[in-house]
């Protein structure tokens, strides 16, 4: 998306939007501007890299100069506008429709920006008005119209296939074709279109300047398509004819912005020599997973079912990720709340993990036209719909989990088994279709409600559920990133989800202090871009990216974190979440500390432990000793209760752990308020404070000074009454 820069000058008022569009209109109506398009394509859509994609190639596909995807189906509808002149023009009279299209989009999208008033929200909130200016169907149809993709191409093509798998009798008896081979179709374009392009290299180093195009890598015919799809001749005709642009079809609908584009629904062209041209194979991908819901419009009769296949898809899709995170005995469908025999509730899915619990709100609907020209009213039934409604529903049946008197049953009627305390509630509104600036409205609209236990809730589509399920692949990380994104929820600004998630995999989403607002940049999603890229079309990359997931990869707390989701015990799960919260470097030391004091404790025989506190105030004792169980857990509730006591801290996390090899034996969690204890007061009469893991590490290590020295004769600071010289200082 074009960056709108503050000018050094006033700027002139601005253009009204029609007016621009005809003079946009005309610049795509010239002779051979196809050809000017093309090369739009390969320098805005193309990324280049050597032997492996690298976060930095994928950089070009953030830069705020590069013409989004929008505005460049926008400029192929607006050419469609009149007949193609397909005749190649002169080098400087297609270097003029590149320059004149760049001109004029920048211009419009500083039109669709001028909505905005900073200038208005100032004066009324002088006058002591509450102003919020997204409040304006106008202001948000910049928003809605430049949003981030949502999904990327292949994702579309995946769900695609799942999406319309209930519908294959329809498709075939209709239209001729499965949604699964129009995806076979696409991937095959994809892949000759690369050929093309190797091939159009090479051709243009011998080929003389004034007959330099990019079209004929984007062009491909029926033959090779079917050839490398492995499908017949007539059945891919079928498929290509389906998403082709006819000759007579003048898009004359696409008069405004966001009326309907013919290219958003066929986004092919045909060449006179009949050879298809595919100019951005999202868009191509993008319509395969929507259009085939507007080919069952017109049929009444198989509505029901059509919409029943919708509804479905999105349960069992965002289902079968959770469970792959979860396991499928955690993971329900379709549960029903009962108060006697009046049914009061139903969740679509919900998760049961320890003490922690998900649930999904599933909907099917999607933004309409009349909402993406700005009709403020509509924009807010569309959001009501897809996303209020959902939300509405599913934290009143977040208010009766585990309430008495309430019974949860799945479809067949047999009873859920709920955890004795359920401590979290997270809530997911999840929509199917690419829903433009589903964020922001989010922040703008939906009007939320305050409830013990229920964090605040993620409204997003099936696609993010599908990358932070992809990536995020175990409970303790997947629910570590939900409870903070959730916490910080106020706080961040973001194009898009994908973003969030990427600053996350790589710096650690937590902030220190009140911070009012937190901007992260869209590049950050290059990592996530690059990871799924690699996971699920195997191109040569990092499938991890670098950062939180890479940080804990063959080290003792990295073994520790697996064992506690492993085990999913309340008591040590929170200690799981602490650690992830942690600095890197506080990780490091933390690693050192208990390797080597599980080191003392296999030498010596004896127990050994260390004690920490975070900066939230809340704490952590590792015990490491071969006591027997009943032995070591007196030993670590004597640690953990005095060190509680002594720093007044409401929560305090212990861990058991075996000599040598660290492996988790058991894990406490103290949460009960401080109170003025006057045995504790004795007891913990002079206990050293708790120092951070780096002061502790260059004690330990290093012998740094900076907290006061400790006496051999004096208590050992780990908090087991001990003296030092016969504890941790042996």
């Amino acid at each position: 998306m074009r960056p709108v820069c503050p000018p050094s000058e006033p700027p002139a008022a601005a253009r009204p939007e029609a007016e621009i569009l005809a003079d946009l209109q005309a610049v795509c109506a010239q002779p051979g501007y196809v050809h000017a398009l093309a090369y739009l394509c390969f320098r805005d859509n193309m990324i280049f890299y050597s032997e492996e994609l690298t976060e930095q190639d994928m950089q070009v596909m953030h830069n705020p100069e590069r013409l989004s995807r929008t505005e460049i189906s926008t400029l192929i509808g607006l050419m469609l506008k009149s007949p193609i002149d397909w005749a190649l023009p002169p080098p400087h009279a297609q270097q003029r429709y590149v320059e004149d299209s760049d001109r004029l989009l920048g211009e419009l999208h500083r039109a669709l920006s001028a909505a905005f008033s900073l200038k208005d929200v100032i004066a009324g909130r002088e006058r002591g008005e509450e102003v919020n200016p997204f409040d304006s169907g106008a202001v948000l149809r910049e928003p809605i119209f430049y949003g981030a993709e949502s999904a990327y191409n292949f994702q579309y093509l995946d769900l695609a296939a799942q999406r319309y798998a209930a519908d294959v009798a329809w498709l075939e008896n209709n239209v001729g074709f499965t949604i699964k081979q129009a995806c076979v179709v696409a991937e095959a374009i994809d892949r000759v279109n690369a050929e093309r392009f190797e091939r159009l290299r090479d051709d243009l180093i011998d080929m003389h300047p004034d007959q330099w195009t990019m079209l004929p890598a984007f062009s491909v015919t029926q033959t090779e398509i079917a050839l490398n799809a492995g499908l017949n001749p007539e059945l891919v005709e079928r498929i290509l004819l389906a998403f082709t642009a006819s000759e007579g079809e003048l898009n004359e609908r696409f008069v405004g912005l966001q009326d309907f584009n013919v290219v958003a629904a066929k986004p092919l062209l045909r060449l006179p020599t009949g050879e298809f041209v595919c100019l951005q194979n999202y868009a191509l991908a993008e319509s395969i997973y929507e259009s085939p819901f507007f080919w069952m419009l017109p049929d009444k009769v198989y509505q029901p079912t059509r919409d029943k296949h919708r509804g479905e898809f999105t349960e069992n899709f965002v289902a079968e990720r959770l469970a792959a995170v979860f396991g499928a005995d955690r993971v329900l469908k379709n549960i029903d709340i009962w108060q006697g025999k009046i049914k009061v509730g139903e969740i679509d899915v919900m998760v049961l993990w320890a003490d922690r619990a998900i649930i999904v709100q599933a909907k099917s609907k999607r933004l309409t036209i009349e909402a993406r020209k700005g009709n403020d009213q509509i924009i807010r039934d569309d959001f009501k719909k897809s996303v209020q409604d959902a939300y509405d529903q599913g934290l009143d049946c977040a208010q009766l989990l585990g309430a008495p008197g309430y019974r949860f049953a799945q479809g067949d009627g047999t009873d859920v088994e709920l955890p004795k305390e359920v401590t979290e509630i997270f809530m997911f509104c999840v929509v199917s279709d690419h829903y433009p600036a589903l964020s922001f409205q989010t922040r703008q609209f939906l009007k939320t409600r305050e409830v013990p236990r229920v964090r605040a809730a993620l409204v997003t589509d099936v696609f993010l559920i599908d990358v932070l399920t992809e990536l995020l692949a175990t409970p303790l990380y997947f629910l570590s990133f939900i409870s903070r994104r959730a916490r910080y929820d106020e706080q961040l600004l973001a194009a898009q989800e994908l973003t969030i998630l990427g600053y996350h995999l790589k710096k650690n989403l937590w902030f220190e202090g009140n911070l009012a607002i937190v901007h992260i940049a869209e590049d950050f999603t290059s990592g996530v871009d690059v990871a799924m890229a690699a996971r699920r079309r195997g191109l040569p990359g990092l499938a991890t990216p670098d950062g939180i997931l890479t940080r804990y990869e063959e080290t003792t707390l990295g073994r520790i974190l697996n064992q506690i989701q492993a085990r999913a015990e309340p008591a040590v799960l929170d200690q799981g979440f602490q650690l992830l919260e942690m600095g890197s470097e506080a990780l490091d030391n933390l690693n050192r500390m208990i390797d080597r004091q599980a080191q003392r404790s296999a030498q010596d025989g004896q127990p050994h432990s260390l004690a920490l506190m975070f900066p939230d105030r809340s704490g952590f004792t590792a015990l490491i000793s071969d006591e027997s169980d009943a032995a070591a857990m007196r030993n670590l509730t004597t640690l953990c209760v005095r060190r509680k006591y002594a720093q007044k801290a409401d929560l305090w996390f212990g861990m058991c752990l075996t000599p040598g090899d660290s492996e988790l034996r058991f894990g406490q969690r103290l949460a009960a308020p401080w109170a003025q204890d006057d045995a504790l007061d004795a007891a913990t009469a002079g206990m050293p404070k708790p120092i951070q893991p780096k002061a502790a590490y260059e004690r330990l290590f290093r012998g740094v000074r900076g907290a006061p020295k400790v006496g051999r004769n004096d208590p050992c600071p780990c908090g087991s009454g001990r003296k030092s010289k016969k504890c941790c200082e042996r």
